[in-house]
C-alpha cells in the first residue's frame, strides 16, 4: 500500500503546537502499528523559520511539495489577519482543484478562507476568533460550538488541541475505528472528546448595563434559586415587563429570560467546577428546578453533560 502524503504548510512565526498536532498523528511510526503516512514540512520560503516561542526551525521544501500532497494540513497562522501571500492561495487552491484534501488547524482556517475554500461552507475555528472570522468572511457559515467541522475534500478544527481531535477523526475516516483507536492510545489520548470546544470557552465580559438596571442584575444573581418571573423583575425594578425587556433588549442585547439562563448556567459551570455537590442539588440552587431540565440545558448550551463537565474542569 503506497503512503498517503500529508504536507504541512508553514508560516512564521509557526505555533509548534498546531504543528506537533499533525506531527504526531501523521508524522510518527508506531512499532505496533502499519505505516499508514508520509509527513514533511514546507514554506513559502526555505531555510530558518520562526516559531511563537522564541526558537527556529529549518524547512527545506518549498511550495512546490503541495503538489505532491494528498492531504494539506495548515496548522494556524499568526496572527489571524495577517495577509496570506498569493503565492500562497494560488498553490493552496491549485492542489483542491488536483484532488488533495484541505486541513486547517486553529486559525489555519483563515488561510482557506483567503483562498477561497470555505465559501457557503460550515467551518471552524478557535473560540476567541470566531466571530473575527465570521466577521470577516460573511460567506461561511461559521460554528463556534464544535471541535471540528469535515467536509471530506476541506476540513477545520477550533482551537489549538482540537486539532489532535480532527486528525484522529481523519485518520478514522482514512483507516477505520480500530487504527485511529490505536495512534490514539500510543498517545495517551481518547480517540474522541465528547462535546464542543464552548465547554472550554471563558464567558465573555457581561455586557455594561446603565445605572437603571445595574442594581435588579446584581439582586436577580444573588437569587437564581427564586422564581425570576418577568412579572416579579419588573416589580423589582418599578418597571412595567414591557420597559424592562425594552431595556435588556437595549443594554445588553438580549431577552430577560435569555440572561437568566446564562447566569443559571455560569452559576453551574461553577458549582462543578468547585464543589461536589450533586446535580439534582446544584439545579436547585441555580433555579433550574430539576437535575434532568439542568442536564438538558447543559447539553443544549455547552455540548457536554454536567458530569463530562466536572470530569475535565471539577477540582481534584
Amino acid at each position: 500500500m503506497s503512503l498517503h502524503r500529508v504536507v504541512a504548510l508553514l508560516n512564521p512565526p509557526q505555533s509548534p503546537f498546531e504543528l506537533a498536532c499533525a506531527t504526531e498523528v501523521f508524522g510518527t511510526n508506531q512499532r505496533d502499528l502499519p505505516a499508514r503516512y508520509s509527513f514533511r514540512i514546507c514554506a513559502e520560503r526555505p531555510g530558518p523559520l520562526r516559531t511563537t516561542v522564541g526558537y527556529s526551525m529549518s524547512v527545506e521544501a518549498d511550495l512546490a511539495s503541495l503538489r505532491e500532497a494528498d492531504t494539506v494540513v495548515v496548522p494556524g497562522w499568526q496572527p489571524p489577519d495577517a495577509p496570506v501571500p498569493p503565492t500562497v492561495t494560488e498553490a493552496l487552491r491549485a492542489a483542491h482543484q488536483r484532488g488533495a484534501r484541505m486541513v486547517a488547524i486553529c486559525t489555519g482556517a483563515f488561510v482557506l478562507a483567503r483562498a477561497g475554500l470555505l465559501g457557503g461552507r460550515r467551518a471552524t475555528t478557535h473560540w476567541r476568533h470566531t466571530a473575527q472570522l465570521a466577521a470577516a468572511f460573511p460567506q461561511i457559515q461559521v460554528d463556534p460550538d464544535v471541535l471540528y467541522v469535515d467536509h471530506g475534500d476541506v476540513a477545520t478544527s477550533a482551537g489549538t488541541g482540537a486539532g489532535i481531535d480532527l486528525c484522529l477523526h481523519l485518520v478514522r475516516s482514512d483507516h477505520g475505528a480500530a487504527y485511529a483507536a490505536q495512534v490514539a492510545r500510543n498517545m495517551v489520548l481518547p480517540p474522541h472528546r465528547e462535546g464542543s470546544q464552548l465547554q472550554y470557552a471563558t464567558q465573555p465580559p457581561p455586557a455594561r448595563a446603565d445605572g437603571s438596571l445595574a442594581p435588579l442584575l446584581e439582586w436577580a444573581t444573588a437569587h437564581l434559586d427564586s422564581r425570576l418571573t418577568l412579572d416579579r423583575l419588573a416589580e423589582r425594578a418599578g418597571l412595567s415587563t414591557r420597559s424592562l425587556a425594552r431595556r435588556f433588549t437595549e443594554q445588553l442585547g438580549t431577552s430577560p429570560g435569555q440572561w437568566l439562563l446564562r447566569q443559571r448556567l455560569e452559576a453551574t459551570r461553577v458549582l462543578l467546577e468547585q464543589t461536589d455537590l450533586p446535580v439534582e442539588a446544584i439545579a436547585t440552587r441555580v433555579g433550574l428546578a430539576s437535575a434532568v431540565n439542568l442536564r438538558r440545558r447543559f447539553r443544549e448550551h455547552l455540548g457536554t453533560t454536567p458530569g463530562a463537565y466536572r470530569r475535565t474542569f471539577g477540582r481534584t
